[in-house]
Protein backbone atom coordinates (compact mmCIF):
# COMPACT_ATOMS: atom_id res chain seq x y z
CA UNK A 1 0.00 0.00 0.00
CA UNK A 2 1.31 3.47 -0.90
CA UNK A 3 1.83 5.73 2.09
CA UNK A 4 -0.96 8.28 2.48
CA UNK A 5 -3.29 6.86 -0.18
CA UNK A 6 -6.31 4.63 0.21
CA UNK A 7 -6.88 1.58 -1.95
CA UNK A 8 -9.82 3.33 -3.58
CA UNK A 9 -7.68 6.34 -4.45
CA UNK A 10 -5.03 4.12 -5.96
CA UNK A 11 -7.64 2.32 -8.02
CA UNK A 12 -8.90 5.64 -9.37
CA UNK A 13 -5.37 6.67 -10.31
CA UNK A 14 -4.41 3.48 -12.10
CA UNK A 15 -7.65 3.03 -14.05
CA UNK A 16 -7.84 6.48 -15.65
CA UNK A 17 -7.16 7.19 -19.33
CA UNK A 18 -3.86 5.42 -20.09
CA UNK A 19 -2.94 7.80 -22.88
CA UNK A 20 -2.03 10.82 -20.74
CA UNK A 21 -3.12 11.30 -17.14
CA UNK A 22 -2.37 14.83 -15.99
CA UNK A 23 -3.57 14.79 -12.38
CA UNK A 24 -1.39 17.54 -11.03
CA UNK A 25 1.35 19.33 -12.89
CA UNK A 26 1.78 22.71 -11.25
CA UNK A 27 5.01 24.49 -10.45
CA UNK A 28 8.32 24.98 -12.18
CA UNK A 29 10.34 21.86 -12.94
CA UNK A 30 14.11 22.05 -12.76
CA UNK A 31 16.27 19.59 -14.70
CA UNK A 32 19.83 18.63 -13.88
CA UNK A 33 21.89 21.30 -15.66
CA UNK A 34 24.88 20.54 -17.82
CA UNK A 35 28.12 20.55 -15.82
CA UNK A 36 26.35 21.65 -12.64
CA UNK A 37 28.50 21.85 -9.49
CA UNK A 38 28.14 18.78 -7.28
CA UNK A 39 28.43 19.08 -3.52
CA UNK A 40 29.78 16.45 -1.16
CA UNK A 41 26.95 14.15 -0.06
CA UNK A 42 24.94 14.85 -3.22
CA UNK A 43 22.02 12.52 -3.90
CA UNK A 44 22.13 10.00 -6.73
CA UNK A 45 19.12 11.12 -8.81
CA UNK A 46 19.49 9.17 -12.07
CA UNK A 47 21.29 6.37 -13.88
CA UNK A 48 25.02 6.89 -13.24
CA UNK A 49 24.61 9.68 -10.70
CA UNK A 50 24.29 13.48 -10.52
CA UNK A 51 26.15 14.17 -13.77
CA UNK A 52 25.35 10.86 -15.46
CA UNK A 53 28.99 9.77 -15.54
CA UNK A 54 29.22 7.28 -12.66
CA UNK A 55 31.39 9.57 -10.48
CA UNK A 56 30.40 10.56 -6.92
CA UNK A 57 32.34 13.72 -6.19
CA UNK A 58 33.01 14.40 -2.51
CA UNK A 59 31.78 11.00 -1.32
CA UNK A 60 33.84 8.46 0.62
CA UNK A 61 32.12 5.06 0.44
CA UNK A 62 33.70 2.09 2.23
CA UNK A 63 36.55 -0.01 0.96
CA UNK A 64 35.59 -3.33 2.58
CA UNK A 65 32.37 -5.01 3.69
CA UNK A 66 30.69 -8.39 3.92
CA UNK A 67 27.74 -10.39 5.23
CA UNK A 68 27.11 -10.39 8.98
CA UNK A 69 26.94 -7.94 11.87
CA UNK A 70 29.58 -5.25 12.08
CA UNK A 71 30.85 -5.83 8.54
CA UNK A 72 29.64 -2.64 6.96
CA UNK A 73 26.08 -3.50 5.88
CA UNK A 74 23.83 -0.84 7.42
CA UNK A 75 20.69 -2.59 6.23
CA UNK A 76 19.38 -5.13 3.73
CA UNK A 77 15.84 -5.12 2.33
CA UNK A 78 14.37 -7.89 0.16
CA UNK A 79 12.96 -6.73 -3.18
CA UNK A 80 10.25 -8.85 -4.75
CA UNK A 81 10.14 -9.63 -8.45
CA UNK A 82 12.91 -9.12 -10.97
CA UNK A 83 14.48 -5.81 -12.00
CA UNK A 84 17.92 -4.73 -13.16
CA UNK A 85 17.30 -0.97 -12.93
CA UNK A 86 19.58 0.92 -10.55
CA UNK A 87 18.34 2.54 -7.34
CA UNK A 88 18.12 6.33 -7.21
CA UNK A 89 18.46 8.29 -3.98
CA UNK A 90 16.94 11.64 -3.02
CA UNK A 91 14.93 13.27 -0.26
CA UNK A 92 15.92 10.57 2.20
CA UNK A 93 14.41 7.85 0.01
CA UNK A 94 15.64 5.16 -2.33
CA UNK A 95 13.45 4.51 -5.36
CA UNK A 96 13.54 1.54 -7.71
CA UNK A 97 11.28 -0.41 -10.03
CA UNK A 98 10.60 -4.12 -10.27
CA UNK A 99 8.41 -6.51 -12.22
CA UNK A 100 7.21 -10.07 -12.19
CA UNK A 101 9.47 -12.47 -14.05
CA UNK A 102 7.43 -12.38 -17.27
CA UNK A 103 6.69 -8.65 -16.98
CA UNK A 104 2.96 -9.06 -16.36
CA UNK A 105 3.02 -6.73 -13.34
CA UNK A 106 5.06 -3.52 -13.10
CA UNK A 107 5.89 -2.11 -9.67
CA UNK A 108 7.59 0.86 -8.04
CA UNK A 109 9.13 0.82 -4.56
CA UNK A 110 10.52 3.47 -2.20
CA UNK A 111 12.57 2.67 0.90
CA UNK A 112 13.72 4.85 3.76
CA UNK A 113 17.37 5.56 2.99
CA UNK A 114 18.36 5.52 6.68
CA UNK A 115 16.61 2.31 7.75
CA UNK A 116 15.64 0.34 4.63
CA UNK A 117 11.98 0.38 5.67
CA UNK A 118 9.65 -0.01 2.70
CA UNK A 119 7.54 3.14 2.40
CA UNK A 120 5.96 2.63 -1.03
CA UNK A 121 5.34 -0.71 -2.74
CA UNK A 122 2.86 -0.09 -5.50
CA UNK A 123 1.81 -1.90 -8.62
CA UNK A 124 1.56 0.66 -11.40
CA UNK A 125 0.22 -1.50 -14.20
CA UNK A 126 -0.84 -4.96 -15.27
CA UNK A 127 0.43 -6.11 -18.67
CA UNK A 128 -1.74 -9.06 -19.76
CA UNK A 129 0.31 -9.78 -22.90
CA UNK A 130 3.89 -8.68 -22.25
CA UNK A 131 6.61 -8.71 -24.87
CA UNK A 132 9.32 -11.35 -24.79
CA UNK A 133 12.10 -10.63 -22.27
CA UNK A 134 15.50 -12.25 -22.76
CA UNK A 135 17.09 -14.06 -19.82
CA UNK A 136 19.80 -11.41 -19.47
CA UNK A 137 17.14 -8.70 -19.17
CA UNK A 138 14.16 -8.00 -16.90
CA UNK A 139 10.81 -6.30 -17.09
CA UNK A 140 12.19 -3.41 -15.02
CA UNK A 141 15.67 -2.63 -16.35
CA UNK A 142 15.44 1.15 -16.95
CA UNK A 143 16.50 3.31 -13.98
CA UNK A 144 14.21 6.08 -12.62
CA UNK A 145 15.19 9.75 -12.48
CA UNK A 146 14.38 12.20 -9.64
CA UNK A 147 14.16 15.98 -9.26
CA UNK A 148 12.16 18.63 -7.44
CA UNK A 149 10.02 16.24 -5.39
CA UNK A 150 9.12 14.01 -8.31
CA UNK A 151 10.31 10.68 -9.68
CA UNK A 152 9.93 9.54 -13.28
CA UNK A 153 9.86 5.83 -14.10
CA UNK A 154 9.66 3.95 -17.37
CA UNK A 155 9.37 0.33 -18.44
CA UNK A 156 9.70 1.17 -22.13
CA UNK A 157 6.58 0.79 -24.26
CA UNK A 158 4.51 -0.75 -21.39
CA UNK A 159 4.44 2.61 -19.66
CA UNK A 160 6.13 5.79 -18.43
CA UNK A 161 4.94 7.78 -15.42
CA UNK A 162 5.70 10.75 -13.20
CA UNK A 163 5.13 10.14 -9.49
CA UNK A 164 5.08 12.27 -6.37
CA UNK A 165 8.36 11.45 -4.62
CA UNK A 166 6.75 11.41 -1.18
CA UNK A 167 3.52 9.50 -1.68
CA UNK A 168 4.17 7.63 -4.92
CA UNK A 169 0.97 9.11 -6.33
CA UNK A 170 0.77 9.24 -10.13
CA UNK A 171 0.94 12.77 -11.57
CA UNK A 172 0.82 11.71 -15.20
CA UNK A 173 1.37 8.60 -17.27
CA UNK A 174 1.92 7.64 -20.90
CA UNK A 175 1.19 4.18 -22.30
CA UNK A 176 0.90 5.03 -25.98
CA UNK A 177 4.52 4.67 -27.14
CA UNK A 178 4.81 1.80 -29.60
CA UNK A 179 8.03 -0.20 -29.69
CA UNK A 180 8.78 -3.90 -29.92
CA UNK A 181 11.81 -4.07 -27.64
CA UNK A 182 12.44 -7.59 -28.93
CA UNK A 183 14.59 -8.63 -25.92
CA UNK A 184 13.09 -6.29 -23.34
CA UNK A 185 13.52 -2.59 -22.62
CA UNK A 186 16.71 -1.14 -21.17
CA UNK A 187 16.94 2.60 -21.93
CA UNK A 188 16.67 4.85 -18.88
CA UNK A 189 15.08 8.31 -18.98
CA UNK A 190 17.17 11.43 -18.40
CA UNK A 191 16.02 14.86 -17.29
CA UNK A 192 17.34 18.18 -18.56
CA UNK A 193 15.83 21.64 -18.04
CA UNK A 194 12.27 20.48 -17.66
CA UNK A 195 12.32 17.83 -20.37
CA UNK A 196 12.42 14.06 -20.16
CA UNK A 197 14.39 12.33 -22.94
CA UNK A 198 13.92 8.65 -23.84
CA UNK A 199 15.25 6.29 -26.49
CA UNK A 200 12.87 3.80 -28.10
CA UNK A 201 14.92 1.46 -30.30
CA UNK A 202 13.00 -1.70 -31.16
CA UNK A 203 12.79 -4.22 -33.96
CA UNK A 204 9.84 -2.35 -35.47
CA UNK A 205 10.36 1.32 -34.61
CA UNK A 206 13.41 3.38 -33.63
CA UNK A 207 13.07 6.95 -32.34
CA UNK A 208 13.93 9.45 -29.63
CA UNK A 209 11.28 11.43 -27.78
CA UNK A 210 11.34 14.54 -25.60
CA UNK A 211 8.50 15.01 -23.12
CA UNK A 212 7.47 17.96 -21.01
CA UNK A 213 8.47 16.57 -17.63
CA UNK A 214 5.68 18.42 -15.82
CA UNK A 215 2.78 17.20 -17.97
CA UNK A 216 3.99 14.25 -20.07
CA UNK A 217 3.17 16.12 -23.29
CA UNK A 218 5.31 15.21 -26.31
CA UNK A 219 7.57 18.14 -27.21
CA UNK A 220 9.22 16.38 -30.16
CA UNK A 221 9.71 12.90 -31.57
CA UNK A 222 12.44 12.08 -34.10
CA UNK A 223 12.98 8.81 -35.96
CA UNK A 224 16.44 7.33 -36.41
CA UNK A 225 17.86 8.33 -39.78
CA UNK A 226 20.07 5.34 -40.55
CA UNK A 227 18.76 2.99 -43.25
CA UNK A 228 18.18 -0.37 -41.58
CA UNK A 229 17.40 -1.98 -44.94
CA UNK A 230 21.04 -1.96 -45.95
CA UNK A 231 22.88 -5.25 -45.95
CA UNK A 232 24.41 -6.40 -42.68
CA UNK A 233 27.95 -7.73 -42.21
CA UNK A 234 26.80 -11.24 -43.13
CA UNK A 235 25.50 -10.04 -46.50
CA UNK A 236 21.87 -10.58 -45.55
CA UNK A 237 19.18 -7.91 -45.15
CA UNK A 238 18.97 -6.46 -41.66
CA UNK A 239 15.48 -7.78 -41.10
CA UNK A 240 16.28 -9.52 -37.83
CA UNK A 241 15.35 -7.45 -34.80
CA UNK A 242 18.76 -7.76 -33.17
CA UNK A 243 20.22 -5.46 -35.82
CA UNK A 244 17.62 -2.77 -35.16
CA UNK A 245 17.18 -2.69 -31.39
CA UNK A 246 19.29 -0.98 -28.73
CA UNK A 247 19.21 -0.48 -24.96
CA UNK A 248 21.25 2.72 -24.55
CA UNK A 249 20.53 5.80 -22.44
CA UNK A 250 20.80 9.41 -23.69
CA UNK A 251 23.19 11.99 -22.29
CA UNK A 252 23.16 15.81 -22.50
CA UNK A 253 26.50 17.62 -22.56
CA UNK A 254 27.99 20.92 -23.63
CA UNK A 255 30.79 20.34 -26.15
CA UNK A 256 32.64 23.19 -27.85
CA UNK A 257 30.10 25.65 -26.50
CA UNK A 258 27.06 23.78 -27.83
CA UNK A 259 24.60 21.73 -25.78
CA UNK A 260 23.93 18.40 -27.48
CA UNK A 261 21.77 15.36 -26.82
CA UNK A 262 23.96 12.31 -27.36
CA UNK A 263 22.02 9.17 -28.21
CA UNK A 264 23.04 5.69 -29.34
CA UNK A 265 20.77 3.54 -31.46
CA UNK A 266 21.41 0.34 -33.34
CA UNK A 267 24.28 0.75 -35.84
CA UNK A 268 24.69 4.50 -35.30
CA UNK A 269 25.51 7.11 -32.68
CA UNK A 270 23.84 10.52 -32.92
CA UNK A 271 24.14 14.10 -31.80
CA UNK A 272 20.80 15.94 -31.62
CA UNK A 273 19.72 19.46 -30.75
CA UNK A 274 17.86 18.92 -27.45
CA UNK A 275 15.52 21.85 -28.18
CA UNK A 276 13.87 20.49 -31.31
CA UNK A 277 15.38 17.03 -31.95
CA UNK A 278 17.18 18.11 -35.12
CA UNK A 279 19.97 15.69 -35.99
CA UNK A 280 23.31 17.49 -35.88
CA UNK A 281 25.62 14.62 -36.89
CA UNK A 282 25.90 10.85 -36.72
CA UNK A 283 28.58 8.18 -36.69
CA UNK A 284 27.55 4.93 -38.39
CA UNK A 285 28.90 1.62 -37.10
CA UNK A 286 27.21 -1.05 -39.20
CA UNK A 287 29.21 -4.05 -38.01
CA UNK A 288 27.81 -3.92 -34.46
CA UNK A 289 24.38 -3.46 -32.95
CA UNK A 290 22.28 -3.18 -29.79
CA UNK A 291 24.36 -0.58 -27.95
CA UNK A 292 23.44 -0.66 -24.29
CA UNK A 293 25.38 2.01 -22.37
CA UNK A 294 25.27 5.71 -21.55
CA UNK A 295 28.05 7.70 -23.27
CA UNK A 296 30.61 9.67 -21.26
CA UNK A 297 32.24 12.95 -22.21
CA UNK A 298 35.67 14.42 -21.49
CA UNK A 299 38.37 16.47 -23.12
CA UNK A 300 36.09 17.45 -25.98
CA UNK A 301 35.46 13.81 -26.92
CA UNK A 302 32.49 11.47 -26.54
CA UNK A 303 33.28 7.87 -25.57
CA UNK A 304 30.90 5.04 -26.34
CA UNK A 305 31.07 1.24 -26.79
CA UNK A 306 29.17 0.32 -29.95
CA UNK A 307 27.54 -2.90 -28.73
CA UNK A 308 27.29 -6.57 -29.68
CA UNK A 309 28.87 -8.47 -32.57
CA UNK A 310 32.04 -6.68 -33.72
CA UNK A 311 31.78 -3.90 -31.14
CA UNK A 312 34.45 -1.30 -30.48
CA UNK A 313 35.08 1.64 -28.17
CA UNK A 314 34.87 4.90 -30.12
CA UNK A 315 36.32 8.26 -29.12
CA UNK A 316 34.21 10.68 -31.15
CA UNK A 317 34.93 14.35 -31.85
CA UNK A 318 31.44 15.80 -32.46
CA UNK A 319 30.86 17.50 -35.78
CA UNK A 320 28.93 20.22 -37.55
CA UNK A 321 25.30 20.01 -38.54
CA UNK A 322 24.63 17.51 -41.29
CA UNK A 323 27.89 15.56 -41.01
CA UNK A 324 27.87 11.76 -41.25
CA UNK A 325 30.87 9.52 -40.64
CA UNK A 326 31.49 5.81 -41.18
CA UNK A 327 33.37 4.58 -38.10
CA UNK A 328 34.89 1.75 -40.11
CA UNK A 329 35.97 3.75 -43.11
CA UNK A 330 39.61 4.08 -44.08
CA UNK A 331 39.41 7.82 -43.36
CA UNK A 332 38.10 8.68 -39.89
CA UNK A 333 37.71 12.43 -40.46
CA UNK A 334 34.88 14.20 -42.27
CA UNK A 335 35.00 17.94 -41.74
CA UNK A 336 34.76 18.61 -38.01
CA UNK A 337 33.35 15.15 -37.21
CA UNK A 338 36.13 12.69 -36.42
CA UNK A 339 37.07 9.47 -34.68
CA UNK A 340 40.03 10.36 -32.45
CA UNK A 341 40.74 6.69 -31.76
CA UNK A 342 39.00 3.34 -31.48
CA UNK A 343 39.69 0.03 -29.79
CA UNK A 344 38.30 -3.44 -30.47
CA UNK A 345 39.91 -5.15 -27.47
CA UNK A 346 37.87 -6.00 -24.35
CA UNK A 347 34.92 -3.84 -25.38
CA UNK A 348 32.04 -3.65 -22.86
CA UNK A 349 28.61 -4.54 -24.19
CA UNK A 350 26.48 -3.69 -21.15
CA UNK A 351 28.71 -1.84 -18.62
CA UNK A 352 29.26 1.86 -19.36
CA UNK A 353 32.64 3.60 -19.27
CA UNK A 354 34.20 5.95 -16.68
CA UNK A 355 36.11 9.15 -17.51
CA UNK A 356 38.27 10.80 -14.83
CA UNK A 357 41.33 13.03 -14.93
CA UNK A 358 42.16 12.34 -18.54
CA UNK A 359 41.79 8.58 -18.21
CA UNK A 360 39.06 6.27 -19.49
CA UNK A 361 38.15 3.07 -17.64
CA UNK A 362 35.96 0.14 -18.65
CA UNK A 363 35.23 -3.47 -17.85
CA UNK A 364 34.00 -5.93 -20.45
CA UNK A 365 31.20 -8.39 -19.83
CA UNK A 366 33.73 -11.16 -19.13
CA UNK A 367 35.58 -9.33 -16.38
CA UNK A 368 38.61 -7.77 -18.10
CA UNK A 369 39.17 -4.15 -17.05
CA UNK A 370 41.09 -1.57 -19.09
CA UNK A 371 42.51 1.89 -18.52
CA UNK A 372 43.07 4.04 -21.63
CA UNK A 373 44.58 7.46 -22.06
CA UNK A 374 41.41 9.29 -23.07
CA UNK A 375 43.02 11.59 -25.63
CA UNK A 376 44.94 8.94 -27.56
CA UNK A 377 43.59 5.47 -26.70
CA UNK A 378 46.95 4.35 -25.29
CA UNK A 379 46.40 1.40 -22.92
CA UNK A 380 47.95 1.85 -19.49
CA UNK A 381 46.65 -1.41 -18.05
CA UNK A 382 44.49 -4.35 -19.01
CA UNK A 383 43.71 -6.76 -16.16
CA UNK A 384 41.41 -9.72 -15.57
CA UNK A 385 39.25 -8.82 -12.57
CA UNK A 386 37.23 -12.01 -12.89
CA UNK A 387 33.51 -12.67 -13.04
CA UNK A 388 30.78 -11.55 -15.45
CA UNK A 389 29.51 -7.98 -15.65
CA UNK A 390 26.31 -6.15 -16.52
CA UNK A 391 26.55 -3.35 -13.94
CA UNK A 392 28.42 -0.19 -14.86
CA UNK A 393 31.39 0.77 -12.66
CA UNK A 394 31.21 3.77 -10.33
CA UNK A 395 33.91 5.87 -8.74
CA UNK A 396 34.46 7.90 -5.59
CA UNK A 397 37.44 9.02 -3.49
CA UNK A 398 39.97 7.91 -6.10
CA UNK A 399 38.57 4.38 -6.26
CA UNK A 400 36.68 2.41 -8.88
CA UNK A 401 34.02 -0.16 -7.91
CA UNK A 402 33.33 -3.10 -10.25
CA UNK A 403 30.24 -5.15 -9.24
CA UNK A 404 29.89 -8.60 -10.80
CA UNK A 405 26.91 -10.80 -11.60
CA UNK A 406 28.25 -13.24 -8.98
CA UNK A 407 28.05 -10.68 -6.13
CA UNK A 408 31.72 -9.72 -6.02
CA UNK A 409 32.73 -6.07 -5.81
CA UNK A 410 36.36 -5.42 -6.71
CA UNK A 411 37.76 -2.04 -5.68
CA UNK A 412 40.78 -0.71 -7.58
CA UNK A 413 42.71 2.54 -7.42
CA UNK A 414 42.10 5.03 -10.19
CA UNK A 415 45.30 5.82 -12.04
CA UNK A 416 47.81 4.73 -14.65
CA UNK A 417 48.92 1.69 -12.66
CA UNK A 418 46.62 -1.17 -11.73
CA UNK A 419 46.26 -1.61 -7.96
CA UNK A 420 43.56 -3.82 -6.45
CA UNK A 421 42.55 -2.43 -3.07
CA UNK A 422 39.84 -4.84 -1.93
CA UNK A 423 37.48 -7.62 -2.94
CA UNK A 424 34.07 -8.00 -1.29
CA UNK A 425 31.41 -10.70 -1.60
CA UNK A 426 27.77 -9.89 -0.91
CA UNK A 427 24.32 -11.06 -1.95
CA UNK A 428 23.27 -13.15 -4.92
CA UNK A 429 24.79 -11.11 -7.73
CA UNK A 430 24.57 -7.64 -9.22
CA UNK A 431 22.89 -6.85 -12.52
CA UNK A 432 22.04 -3.27 -11.53
CA UNK A 433 24.64 -0.52 -11.36
CA UNK A 434 25.43 0.82 -7.86
CA UNK A 435 24.38 4.18 -6.45
CA UNK A 436 26.48 6.35 -4.11
CA UNK A 437 24.89 8.96 -1.84
CA UNK A 438 26.88 10.63 0.90
CA UNK A 439 29.33 8.00 2.08
CA UNK A 440 26.99 5.07 1.43
CA UNK A 441 26.90 2.54 -1.38
CA UNK A 442 23.48 1.27 -2.41
CA UNK A 443 23.87 -2.13 -4.03
CA UNK A 444 20.90 -3.79 -5.71
CA UNK A 445 21.36 -7.54 -5.93
CA UNK A 446 19.12 -9.91 -7.84
CA UNK A 447 16.79 -10.20 -4.85
CA UNK A 448 17.42 -7.27 -2.52
CA UNK A 449 18.89 -3.88 -1.77
CA UNK A 450 21.85 -3.20 0.52
CA UNK A 451 23.10 -0.01 2.11
CA UNK A 452 26.82 -0.39 2.77
CA UNK A 453 28.64 2.23 4.82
Amino acid sequence: MTAGLSAAALDRITTMNPRIVALAAAGVLLGWPVASPVRAGEDWPQFRGPQGDGVARGSRPPLQWGEGDGKGVRWHAPVHGRGWGSPVVGGGRVWLTTATEKGTELWVMALDAATGKVLVDRKLWDVPKPQFIHAFNSGASPTPVMSDGKVWVTFGSPGTACLDAVTGRTLWERRDFECNHYRGAGSSPILHQGRLYLNFDGSDQQYVVALDAATGRTVWKVGRSIDYKDLGPDGKPDSEGDWRKAFATCHVAEIDGRVQLLSQGAKAFYGYDPEDGRELWRVEERTSHSGGTRPVVGGGLVFVPTGWSQGQVLAVKPGRAGEVLDANGAETRNGALAIAWKSKRNVPKKPALLFMDGLLYGIDDNGVATCWEAATGKVFWNERVGGNYSASPVSADGRIYFCSEEGKTTVVAAGREYRKLAENQLGDGFMASPAIAGNALYLRSKSGLYRVE
